[in-house]
């Protein structure tokens, strides 16, 4: 082999579960891979010097103090959405290429939150449990119907956009919001969706689903105030990130009966303790996280995430 094509060859590790063929896609680009999953910070520190890349899903926290180890790091690839668990300053001062699958996970997600808006809609969770105890609770399991109900999305990137195109087709009315409320991406335009500031999402909307990242401006961005304003008996979907919704502030509301139910597949900690104050209440659906976590979608994450690693490291 030629000294060039051995400069070519670089040392991957893998800390979270990625598709086998993703890494053989690794393999035959010409890098040594290790796949070490579950690593706490410590170790990840004392392991991360001699490897030119990371890729890593949510599980995994590139911190600083990892990223300061990284001695011959050069690309962070992070299979998903959100950037939260990567301290992108700290590898941008270091001069670390940072990449994500923005589009990978999409759909994933997406039917993921429609499904649970039908799941809160029909107490499909609640009426399984019951019969699996020997309860037949017809009566007590009547739900609504979501057609001609208003979808209020909170958060129109690709996600958002797919779930409102999925809520669409099948008959509801979706409004949207977004940061920036004057640029308006195409494809919302295109399915004729309303997009308004968030205190009129808030009052109009039956359902309500998060799909924006974490930030300093969105961390809480669902408290007390907020659920005050929305519908009587309406259903809160998120899907998006922990911490965006104040937990103790919708469990509140859901005991008092201003939120009908909600279904939640993100925790402010992760895995939530059995104190969680969601955790206990019949009419809260609760989810691991497995927005993205499709097989359809997993493959295409692990796929464009090293696809990119590649390219970053040649």
């Amino acid at each position: 082999m030629s000294g060039k094509e051995v400069n070519k060859i670089g040392k991957v590790l893998v800390t979270d579960a990625i598709a086998r063929e993703a890494v053989e896609k690794l393999q035959n680009a010409g890098h040594e891979v290790e796949v070490k999953t579950g690593l706490p910070e410590d170790e990840l520190v004392n392991v991360i010097p001699p490897y030119d890349a990371i890729i890593v899903r949510s599980a995994t926290k590139v911190t600083q103090r990892v990223i300061a180890a990284g001695n011959n790091l050069k690309v962070i690839g992070r299979g998903g959405v959100g950037l939260d668990n990567i301290d992108c300053e700290a590898a941008e001062a270091k001069g670390i290429t940072v990449v994500s699958t923005p589009n990978a996970s999409s759909q994933a997600v997406a039917e993921l939150a429609m499904g649970l808006i039908f799941a809160t809609s029909r107490k499909i969770s609640m009426a399984n449990v019951a019969l699996k105890n020997g309860q037949w609770l017809k009566k007590e399991c009547i739900g609504c119907e979501v057609v001609g109900k208003v979808l209020g999305i909170i958060g129109v990137g690709n996600i958002g956009q797919s779930l409102a195109h999925i809520a669409k087709s099948i008959g509801m009315d979706v409004i949207a919001t977004k940061r920036d409320l004057l640029t308006v991406p195409d494809a919302i335009k295109e399915l004729g969706i309303e997009v308004v500031p968030l205190d009129e999402l808030l009052a109009r909307a039956d359902y309500i689903s998060l799909h924006l990242p974490k930030t300093g401006e969105s961390t809480m961005l669902i408290g007390e105030p907020q659920l005050k304003k929305m519908k009587d008996d309406v259903i809160l979907i998120n899907c998006a990130r922990g911490g965006i919704v104040d937990e103790n502030a919708l469990a509140e509301a859901i005991k008092t009966g201003k939120v009908a139910a909600a279904a939640v597949d993100v925790f402010a900690n992760e895995p939530p303790g059995m104190d969680n104050p969601l955790i206990g209440l019949d009419n809260v659906i609760v989810t691991p996280h497995i927005g993205a976590s499709s097989i359809e979608g997993q493959f295409r994450v692990g796929m464009e995430v090293t696809e990119k690693v590649i390219l970053a490291l040649k």
